[in-house]
């Protein structure tokens, strides 16, 4: 696992609080503080895959649209099954059916309805990383004919917020101390501190629509990265 510190951080300086305002946690009304944000990023390779595929149809009918969707989707779902094993599980992300209208541009004039589009989507999770790639190729040869989207992620990533946190706390130390030497003062005990809860890890994404069946189709996730922020207040003495 490898780690980055983020290099923005938030200064700034309370000297002296107005009367009637809100000292900082465990700071009186007439301390003088020293708040100071720090980020920190780690990454770690993800152990995690999320594929979205669809099966889109048209037709001139309703049921025809929603029939052959839903004899690809069939086959589809029986080719990702067998290809994935226990490795893995599906399930049916979504799934619409509706009207196509020819473009009309005359004024008031009525649309009309040229046919039906029936689109069903299947998600598959699985840890098997060496799999997402003959998981696409199985799925496009059944009939999918979209790929939405395939997120690489961490199945627990509290190892790796642990990290970004500590990295972040030292970020927002490393700050407060070139703070107060710059301005000649000496740093009291930190009287506060706290964590901003970021989103997850950020994942990777792939898209691809249109594949061909013809080569095999590579996937190579990239690390992982997972964001931290530590908000530090030092008492100045």
């Amino acid at each position: 696992m490898r780690s980055a510190i983020a290099a923005f951080a938030l200064l700034t300086i309370a000297f002296a609080m107005p009367t009637g305002a809100v000292a900082e946690s465990g700071a009186s009304a007439n301390q003088r503080t020293m708040q100071v944000a720090g980020n920190g990023e780690a990454h770690a390779a993800p152990d995690l895959a999320v594929l979205s595929l669809a099966i889109e149809t048209h037709a001139s009918t309703a049921a025809d649209a929603a029939g052959r969707n839903g004899a690809l989707a069939q086959k589809v779902s029986e080719a990702l099954k067998a290809k994935l094993g226990d490795k893995g599980k599906t399930w049916t992300g979504g799934y619409s059916l509706y009207p196509e209208y020819e473009n009309e541009s005359r004024p008031n004039a009525k649309p009309v309805i040229t046919g039906y589009q029936a689109q069903n989507t299947i998600t598959v999770q699985t840890g098997a990383l060496d799999l997402v790639g003959p998981l696409i190729d199985a799925a496009i040869a059944a009939g999918a004919n979209r790929v939405n989207s395939l997120d690489f992620n961490l199945r627990d990533d509290t190892h790796a917020r642990n990290e970004a946190i500590t990295m972040a706390a030292k970020d927002a130390q490393a700050q407060a101390q070139a703070l107060a030497a710059a301005l000649g003062l000496k740093l009291g005990p930190i009287i506060n501190a706290t964590t901003v809860s970021n989103v997850g890890p950020q994942p990777v994404m792939f898209r691809a629509s249109a594949m061909s069946v013809n080569s095999a189709t590579p996937v190579s996730p990239a690390e992982v990265s997972v964001p931290a922020t530590v908000s530090l207040t030092y008492q100045i003495e």
